[in-house]
């Protein structure tokens, strides 16, 4: 991977205007790479070069354009090696979850290359004469905030809907992960993406991102990250009215009952708090099991992590400063009272926080109630469904709930009864094409699936009266 990385603006590679580099060091080792620290200039020229793009680009059908996208996901699975080695890189990622976050970015290209097609208003017969339809436009230059634990992916995720709806893309990925956003744009260029449709400006969220929430010539705007600093997104956005989709922080709840299959449990509720070191807003770090198995499944939890592998189940965290705030979280529940029944080893220790089970835990202290974004799991027994119910909701969050259960009725009264936006049963993921975002504090609006689609449009409804509407003794009447 290069250790420069620039802006890609108006289909090239351009340094920052005033030539400001930020220092960014790899997880887990020394040496540095120096990236573009773009400022409002930088945004501006992005944004203006969007604009005039997207006139052409939205102009342009359905068809043209899912060609386009589709191409750009051949494209994408190519160079997988490639994306998946920067992705690994700049995050620390184990090979394996590098290559499927590549795979999953590819599928998001396919899916709304396909799914542009059936993107479309709707007609309404109110009364004789009166003929009222509806129009799904774009909105024009979309701006996209990505964080950094997912950074292919999540980019994906936002520009694939964006530019098939027939918007143009400025993204400000984290300073810390920008490398590949800006070949993930590269590549779409190559594939026959127009210049100017897929812009990205590497930053702080200080000053590229909150230029790029205040720009005027942008319509619409995708941000994912902590609850923190949406909040701030939000009061910026508001000023002017811009329309957003927050995909914030989570404290997700996993409700395992007596009637469920313990096995498969433990070994998917391991798997997904323990993926990416933990650094993962959906992660089931709150694990809530019915008293009576509680024993048995924290036995099959702890066998499960022991099979984890360092390095290769999971990678190191983002930095020293996440680290010690994860640290600093455990240290703080144990003070308080939680007990450990179990703490991985790690090689690494500058770099690697192994696995971590806290029980004992009070539900409404702050390790239970705030998003750590570590490998930290907390246990809550339960008594009843009710009771599992009212700890489930019982923070401010509500971005991913799941649970375990042999009863069929049982999963749909108690998912219906869950505050998330997305809920998982005997499992602990969805399709691409499930609708992802969150209740309360973990935002709102939605991406992935159709839905996001139809959120980078923007609805008119058309009313025609057709009695009126033609002169008397033209032709047409």
């Amino acid at each position: 991977m290069d250790d420069l990385v620039d802006h890609w603006i108006g289909g090239r590679s351009l340094p920052p205007g005033r030539s400001r580099y930020l220092q960014v060091r790899r997880p887990g080792e020394t040496p540095a790479r120096s990236v573009a620290r773009g400022d409002a200039a930088d945004v501006d020229a992005a944004v203006r070069s969007a604009s005039r793009a997207q006139r052409a680009w939205g102009a342009a059908g359905q068809d043209a354009r899912g060609r386009t996208l589709a191409a750009i996901a051949r494209a994408l699975r190519e160079q997988a090696d490639d994306l998946a080695a920067v992705e690994r890189v700049e995050t620390g990622k184990p090979f394996v979850q590098a290559a499927a976050e590549t795979a999953a970015s590819a599928e998001y290209f396919d899916f709304y290359a396909g799914a542009v097609r059936f993107l479309h208003g709707e007609t309404m017969s109110l009364h004789q004469g009166q003929h009222v339809y509806t129009r799904r436009e774009p909105y024009g230059v979309v701006g996209v905030i990505t964080p950094w634990n997912y950074p292919l992916n999540q980019a994906a995720r936002a520009v694939a809907p964006a530019i098939a709806a027939g918007n143009s893309v400025v993204l400000k990925p984290s300073e810390l992960t920008p490398g590949s956003s800006v070949q993930l744009a590269t590549l779409a260029c190559a594939a026959g993406l127009a210049p100017g449709v897929f812009n990205v400006v590497a930053g702080t969220g200080e000053e590229a991102g909150e230029a790029l929430v205040c720009h005027p010539l942008v319509s619409r705007l995708t941000f994912t990250g902590s609850t923190r600093a949406g909040r701030r997104v939000a009061e910026l956005a508001a000023e002017r009215f811009l329309p957003l989709t927050l995909e914030l922080g989570g404290k997700s709840p996993c409700i395992v009952f007596a009637d469920a299959e313990l096995e498969s449990a433990a070994r998917a509720i391991t798997g997904a708090f323990v993926e990416n070191a933990g650094q993962t807003c959906s992660a089931p770090t709150r694990l809530l099991v019915e008293r009576t198995v509680e024993e048995r499944l924290l036995v099959l939890v702890g066998e499960a992590l022991e099979r984890l592998v360092e390095g290769e189940d999971y990678g190191p965290i983002i930095t020293e400063e996440q680290k010690r705030r994860i640290e600093g979280a455990v240290a703080e529940a144990r003070a308080a009272g939680a007990r450990v029944v179990y703490a991985g080893q790690t090689s690494a220790p500058d770099a690697f926080i192994a696995p971590v089970v806290l029980v004992d835990v009070d539900a409404a202290s702050r390790i239970a109630q705030e998003e750590i974004f570590g490998p930290v799991l907390v246990v809550l027994p339960f008594d009843s469904e009710d009771e599992a119910v009212a700890i489930a909701n019982g923070t401010r969050y509500g971005l991913v709930a799941g649970l375990w259960t042999g009863g069929l009725a049982r999963a749909h009264r108690v998912a219906a009864r869950l505050e998330a936006g997305q809920v998982y049963v005997n499992a602990w993921s969805a399709p691409i094409d499930a609708p992802f975002g969150g209740y309360k504090a973990s935002g709102y609006g939605r991406e992935k699936g159709r839905t996001a689609l139809e959120e980078y449009t923007r609805l008119k409804s058309v009313s025609i009266d057709l009695i009126s509407a033609t002169p008397a003794g033209s032709p047409e009447g």
